[in-house]
């Protein structure tokens, strides 16, 4: 199931990266990003109640959870939040500046 909804992701993600809109662009980035998060996530493995507290007597570490690809999701979230807000900023300025959403007119604006 998780498969499945990475490759939607994945998809529509590609999809809004190819329109015009600088806002779909931004959307795309959004589904892209989650996409990698939860590929990530799958490649680690699902171990459920396990969390990585080491008692007085050792456990074994098979049975725990990875606490590595948790830590790379968290910045990776992270990092696609950054690129979000630089995105929208940029397209804020550019709606400002062009007075259009869309990208072909902003070839036509500089002829």
């Amino acid at each position: 199931m998780l498969a499945l909804l990475v490759g939607v992701l994945s998809s529509t993600g590609v999809y809004l990266l190819l329109r015009r809109s600088v806002l779909k662009l931004v959307l795309g980035i959004i589904f892209l990003s989650n996409a990698v998060n939860l590929t990530i996530f799958i490649a680690a493995g699902l171990v459920q109640g396990k969390p990585v507290f080491v008692s007085e007597d050792a456990a074994n570490p098979a049975d725990m959870a990875d606490p590595i690809p948790q830590a790379l999701i968290l910045t990776a979230i992270v990092i696609s939040f950054g690129l979000v807000a630089f995105t929208l900023a940029l397209k804020y300025k550019y709606f400002s500046l062009s007075d259009t959403d869309d990208l072909d007119e902003l070839k036509e604006l500089e002829e």
